[in-house]
C-alpha cells in the first residue's frame, strides 16, 4: 500500500510542483495541495507544513509541524527536519557523497559512500542557497546564513555563515 500512496503523490507532484508559490494572491490551494502530495510521499509530513513551488523532496524523509520547504530546494534522502523550520529557496541538503578515496580507477567510477543522515531540530532558519553536507546535525534554534556551505554540526542557537560555515554569534 505505501508503495501505491507514493505513487500516487509523486503522480499529482508533478502537477502540484508547477503551481504558483504560496504567497501568490491566486495560487490555487497550492500549498494544501502540495501538503497533501508531502503526506502521501515522505515518512511523516507534519501538519502546517508548507512545500513551496518547484521544491525537490525525497520519499525516506521527514519534516515535522509548521516547517516549510523554499522554492526550488532539493532535499535528498534520510533527512530529518523538526517543528517550526525554515527552510529558504535553492536550499540544498544532500546526506550523501561520492567515493573518491581510489586513484587507480577514475571518481565516477567508485560509487557512492553509505548515506550518512542531516537532522535539522525545531526553530532553525536556513537562509537562501545554503547546501548542507551529509552527517551534519543543525541544533535547536540556530540561523544558518544565505550561501553558507554547513559542513560540520551546528551548535544550539549559533548563526553561521560562510565557506565552509562559522560560528558568528549565538542568539541568547
Amino acid at each position: 500500500m505505501s508503495r501505491i500512496k507514493r505513487a500516487i503523490g509523486r503522480t499529482l507532484y508533478l502537477l502540484a510542483a508547477h503551481l504558483p508559490e504560496s504567497t501568490s494572491s491566486v495560487n490555487f490551494g497550492a500549498k494544501k495541495i502540495r501538503w497533501i502530495c508531502g503526506k502521501l510521499i515522505m515518512n511523516y509530513c507534519g501538519k502546517g507544513v508548507n512545500i513551496e513551488k518547484g521544491a525537490y523532496f525525497a520519499s525516506n524523509m521527514s519534516i515535522g509541524n509548521f516547517s516549510g520547504i523554499g522554492a526550488y530546494s532539493i532535499i535528498a534522502n534520510s533527512v530529518i527536519i523538526g517543528d517550526n523550520v525554515m527552510i529558504a529557496r535553492e536550499c540544498i541538503i544532500n546526506p550523501s557523497n561520492h567515493c573518491f578515496e581510489r586513484t587507480d580507477i577514475p571518481m565516477n567510477e567508485q560509487g557512492l559512500e553509505a548515506t550518512n543522515p542531516v537532522i535539522i531540530e525545531d526553530d532553525v532558519w536556513i537562509g537562501s542557497r545554503a547546501i548542507i553536507l551529509p552527517g551534519v546535525i543543525i541544533h535547536r534554534g540556530s540561523v544558518i546564513g544565505a550561501g553558507a556551505v554547513v559542513t560540520r554540526d551546528v551548535p544550539e542557537y549559533a548563526i553561521v555563515g560562510g565557506v565552509p560555515a562559522k560560528v558568528i554569534r549565538y542568539r541568547k
